[in-house]
């Protein structure tokens, strides 16, 4: 009996699940960098405010139809994202509250 192949639907889940690993994990270099440097003066607080809106949409997309996927990757996604405009805030209020040491 020959080999099956996977069908597209399988190749296009296998894309969209690698799409969603990629995506969602390449916050984690930025989270760091904010939580090592107690810095987050380079992260535009607009766009991931827009951003962090437009994963929450995703995500309510992805539970309205029932893709555990999009549901997944949408809430990782929005974890990292929200942790970096926690500390954004954070180290804008600590800067506020401390006068620079030269």
């Amino acid at each position: 009996m020959p080999a099956q192949f996977p069908g597209p639907r399988a190749v296009f889940d296998a894309i969209g699940s690698c799409a969603a690993v990629c995506t969602t994990i390449s916050f984690l270099p930025q989270l760091i960098q904010v939580w090592r440097r107690k810095s987050a003066d380079d992260i535009s607080l607009a766009m991931f405010l827009l951003f962090s809106f437009g994963v929450f949409c995703w995500l309510v997309y992805g539970i309205g139809i029932g893709s555990v996927p999009i549901v997944a990757a949408n809430a990782v996604t929005l974890s990292l994202a929200l942790a970096i405009l926690m500390l954004k805030l954070r180290y804008r209020r600590s800067k506020t509250k401390r006068p620079d040491r030269d």
